[in-house]
């Protein structure tokens, strides 16, 4: 079986179905990185992994720009962080999310090249690229953890 290194979401409901497969995978403690341009689509595929966690709907989920981060109630915590707004590593260190990096809940990063060598090579980054209107593609690296064999086998699908 090949190995799969990109796939192509190309309507709302891939988005859905495949946050969905990442909701469903994570474990306590799991970081997902969310990178790409403005409008790629990072937060409306947290906003579906928020759903696939069970977070309720009177928690909308929003791209947390300005306060950095949000804490949603759902199977397990969704930290939600947003680094746009900071230059660099020194600024995530000198606010402390890092620690959030580390606890019982999954923690997905917007803009996470911002936190450089903080991010934990046990996560898995997603490079979210606009291809048209509907269409993006999102380009895998595994890092160090195994997110790669739990992905390995449901990626097929969108291929």
């Amino acid at each position: 079986m090949k190995q799969v290194t990109h796939i192509k979401l190309r309507s709302l409901e891939e988005t859905s179905i495949f946050a969905h497969l990442l909701a469903s995978l994570a474990l306590p403690g799991d970081l997902i990185c969310l990178n790409g341009d403005l409008g790629a689509g990072k937060t409306a595929l947290t906003q579906e992994i928020a759903k696939g966690l069970g977070v309720p709907a009177s928690c909308y989920v929003t791209s947390p720009t300005f306060s950095i981060l949000q804490e949603y109630p759902g199977k397990m915590p969704l930290y939600h962080m947003d680094f746009y707004r900071l230059s660099d590593e020194t600024e995530v260190e000198d606010l402390g999310f890092e620690e959030f990096f580390y606890l019982s809940g999954l923690t997905v990063i917007e803009w996470s090249e911002r936190a450089g060598a903080l991010i934990p090579d046990s996560r898995l980054l997603l490079q979210m690229t606009i291809e048209d209107e509907t269409i993006r593609k999102i380009e895998f690296d595994f890092g160090s953890g195994s997110w790669k064999e739990r992905l390995s086998l449901q990626l097929n699908q969108f291929c």
